[in-house]
């Protein structure tokens, strides 16, 4: 699967980049269509994944390492400055803020939610 790395628009819209990514829409449009330009929570997250035709699992699930993650998901991740939106895909870490990564950005406590297109 092809991701388009999008960094955050904001501190606060890490969500919608993620969200835009996995569907390869802008992420104006996803913001625009969330009614949401802030923080966005795990209802929003999987509620707008499901209207697009995505699976999304319903088991928030705790992970160490990268080899514990499915090929495509959503992540929570406990960072230093606060709890932030991420995507892991075949490999690769797509943070909105840290960017394009081989490793999970700093972070402490680390669930996942897999997602199938």
């Amino acid at each position: 699967m092809d991701i388009n790395y999008i960094h955050e628009p904001t501190d606060l819209q890490c969500g919608q980049a993620v969200l835009a990514m996995v569907l390869g829409l802008p992420v104006e449009q996803v913001a625009a269509e969330l009614d949401n330009y802030k923080e966005t929570n795990l209802k929003e997250m999987k509620s707008y994944l499901r209207e697009h035709g995505a699976w999304v699992s319903d088991e928030r699930v705790q992970v160490r390492e990268k080899s514990e993650l499915p090929p495509l998901c959503m992540l929570s991740l406990e960072t230093p400055r606060c709890w932030h939106w991420s995507l892991y895909c075949e490999g690769t870490f797509y943070d909105p803020e840290h960017g394009v990564l081989e490793d999970f950005p700093i972070s402490g406590r680390r669930y996942f939610w897999e997602i199938r297109l």
